[in-house]
């Protein structure tokens, strides 16, 4: 009898063709399993592997050198790559004056790769794309492991394909290392099941600690059902798991909280402002910008400044489906769903220890949970949270679907066995929706949703068929064309991904559907201040590189060259008004409270760099986003006053009169109405006490700036200008 899935006798049978390993068992041996696997795997597993590893390399790396990344997380790096103060404290700017709004573990890993290599794009990337692939390897050894290598194959591709996933391995978001930092820690607890022990159960909350470091709480989402897994599965008495988890839970306070407790406790003036808070502690980060806010949006009495503003639609039930977050990742959602259920049902009877339902349990507790606060969450969203989702819908589809398959061909529980054909045609039928949104986006789109109508069509039928005649090898076959009708629609998407320019700040793939698609907006935790980003590419410093780099990637950003108008974390302010833009002259707008409507052109930022007489700081400039691009322009620190939306209290009026009075700052830039807050104390009292630096100061081209003809909204200030 043949098919996709044989019972373990017949798994057993066939493996035994395989030849011995070597007598000597040495290195030539493991060297062999390296390649072929282990003597119980089929022959096929292992080649199939390194061809979906091959394959997820190839989508997340394709061509590198063209990826713009997140400008406000690679200026974060470049500082970082000039100041281990910087690097530490994971600060925008190498004088240390603001710190991003997240915690600095992916600026950490990023950081090491361009201390290391050099600065430039392949060596940001380098990270990232094996994080990506790294993960692909772990949810495939991870789901093997209970399921065999069926299952673990096609999780394996079902992650690998998954659109959004290869949107953002392809950027310098800190998604990837945070997917795989959970995805430790889920192998690590399965372990911990297994066998009873205590370390790797530690490990796995050291695993969830790092990645707490790397997006705050979102990392936490996980937490329940790793609690729950274990509690209920694991082979020791009910004392010993209780004990055990709160040695656990030690670790995980331990390894979460270390940074933040060091950051907290070092004098205020001995370190940057803490991005994002509104006290200026790491723990008002936590709970409020990268916490509640992001979950209960800017009613919520805590974490105010997670306000409501959304790029994958309005919260609900319903959005992982609207035509913005569809493409990116619901296509298997309905499948993986049926065979959660499924797969609990088939597991119904087991003991309680049993390793197949308790990965059921993680595996789909993953995803709820996941599902749960994406789709629920008021606060900013962005489509790229939802990669975190993806392991939990390929696990699930790959373990869920070969359980079903097997009850199907085997006649075990009947009732239950026509759950599969219902939940291929269920996805099918959902992919031929999600690709009728872009039926006229091109004539991929169009092939694509004929390949699974098809494909899909004759799935359903050639399982129905073989069942009731006993065709097994027909049942395969049907199997094998489910698999491509599933995964047709979001490879079309992935494969959109890997070959087009996508926006650095909020990737995407696929055609755009909605009006999230292409917002520009935040790197991180369970969101980030509201923001909206135009399309573009870094400053070159030579005008022709990338992340402030020749294509080579070999030297820091220069500034010598003409900008190519950047656009990291530009956006919109919480009301939704722009603070920060892209010319297309290639001249960044100083956007938000101060410097609205001032353009930073290439010109200006060589004058600057001519007069800097030795400032710490190049300028000062309202947000993280005009400061991010200018530093990447110029290779210099620049002062980030207002953090990502212009709000934060980094930048007082006495701190400003104390960096021109030491000689530390010299330009500021303030826009013509003086901006908001603290802000327009600051602004006031530049342009009482500072000079102006008319545009023809600098410029050389008529066209530099249409908004001022005589002030560019460029000050000077001196200490003698500090009463």
């Amino acid at each position: 009898m043949t098919t996709l899935a044989p019972p373990p006798g017949q798994e057993t049978a066939r493996r035994s063709h395989r030849a011995g390993p070597p007598a000597d068992g040495g290195l030539n041996s493991r060297a062999r399993r390296l390649f072929t696997g282990p003597e119980d795997d089929p022959r096929w597993a292992r080649p199939a592997l390194w061809a979906i590893l091959l394959l997820a390399t190839a989508l997340y790396a394709w061509n590198l050198t063209s990826i713009t990344g997140n400008t406000f997380y690679d200026a974060a790096v470049y500082s970082g790559t000039k100041s281990w103060k910087a690097f530490f404290f994971g600060a925008l700017d190498s004088g240390s004056f603001i710190t991003v709004d997240k915690p600095p573990f992916a600026l950490w890993v990023m950081g090491l790769s361009a201390r290391v290599f050099g600065y430039g794009t392949w060596q940001l990337m380098l990270p990232m794309v094996a994080a990506g692939t790294g993960s692909v390897a772990l949810l495939y050894r991870s789901v093997k492991r209970d399921f065999g290598a069926v299952a673990g194959t096609i999780s394996a591709l079902v992650l690998t394909l998954t659109p959004i996933t290869v949107a953002i391995t392809r950027d310098t978001n800190p998604d990837p290392i945070l997917v795989l930092l959970m995805m430790l820690g889920a192998a690590a607890l399965m372990k911990a099941v297994r066998n009873g022990r205590l370390m790797p159960l530690v490990w796995s909350a050291v695993a969830i600690g790092f990645a707490f470091n790397t997006k705050m709480m979102q990392a936490y989402v996980v937490l329940p059902v790793f609690f729950l897994v274990y509690l209920w599965a694991t082979n020791v008495s009910l004392g010993k798991r209780l004990r055990n988890l709160a040695v656990a839970t030690v670790a995980l306070v331990v390894s979460s909280a270390w940074w933040m407790v060091i950051v907290d406790l070092i004098p205020a003036s001995s370190r940057p402002y803490i991005g994002g808070s509104t006290d200026n502690t790491v723990w008002d980060l936590v709970i409020g910008y990268n916490g509640f806010g992001r979950i209960f949006g800017a009613s919520s009495s805590v974490g105010s400044q997670g306000n409501g503003a959304s790029f994958g639609g309005s919260s609900g039930l319903y959005r992982m489906f609207n035509e913005i977050m569809g493409g990116q990742i619901s296509w298997l959602i309905p499948f993986a769903a049926i065979a959660l259920i499924g797969g609990l049902v088939l597991r119904g009877r087991a003991p309680r220890t049993d390793a197949k339902r308790a990965a059921l349990m993680l595996w789909g507790g993953w995803f709820v949970l996941h599902f749960l606060t994406f789709s629920l969450a008021e606060g900013t969203f962005h489509p790229y949270y939802v990669t975190a989702m993806a392991p939990g819908i390929a696990a699930l589809a790959g373990a869920g679907g070969v359980l079903l398959y097997r009850a199907f061909c085997e006649g075990a529980a009947a009732k239950w066995a026509w759950v599969l054909p219902a939940g291929i045609a269920a996805s099918s039928v959902w992919a031929v929706v999600l690709l009728q949104r872009v039926s006229g986006s091109g004539t991929v789109y169009t092939v694509a949703e004929i390949v699974v109508a098809v494909a899909g069509i004759a799935s359903v039928l050639g399982l129905l068929v073989g069942r009731f005649t006993h065709r097994h090898r027909l049942m395969g076959f049907a199997a094998l064309a489910a698999v491509v009708a599933l995964l047709a629609g979001p490879a079309t998407y992935s494969v959109s991904a890997a070959t087009s320019s996508t926006n650095g700040t909020n990737p995407t793939a696929g055609p755009s559907t909605g009006g999230g698609m292409g917002g520009g907006g935040g790197g991180g935790g369970m969101g980030s201040a509201p923001s909206g980003t135009k399309s573009g590419t870094k400053p070159s410093g030579s005008g022709t590189g990338r992340m402030g780099t020749p294509p080579s990637g070999g030297t820091a950003p220069s500034g010598t060259g003409s900008s190519t108008g950047a656009t990291g974390k530009t956006g919109t302010t919480e009301a939704g008004t722009e603070s920060g833009s892209t010319s297309e002259s290639g001249t960044q707008s100083a956007g938000g409270g101060m410097g609205g409507g001032t353009q930073v052109s290439s010109e200006m930022i060589a004058y600057l760099k001519k007069h800097q007489d030795g400032a710490t700081w190049l300028l000062a400039v309202s947000t993280d986003q005009t400061a991010s691009s200018i530093i990447l322009e110029s290779g210099q620190p620049v002062i980030s006053m207002g953090g990502w939306s212009g709000s934060d209290n980094a930048m007082t009026l006495a701190k400003l009169k104390s960096l021109v009075k030491s000689g530390k700052l010299h330009y500021i830039i303030v826009s013509s109405d003086g901006g908001q807050g603290t802000n327009s104390a600051i602004a006031t009292w530049v342009k009482a006490h500072g000079t102006a630096v008319k545009s023809s100061a600098y410029s050389t081209s008529s066209s530099t700036s249409t908004s001022t003809s005589t002030s560019s909204g460029l000050y000077r200030l001196d200490a003698s200008d500090v009463s």
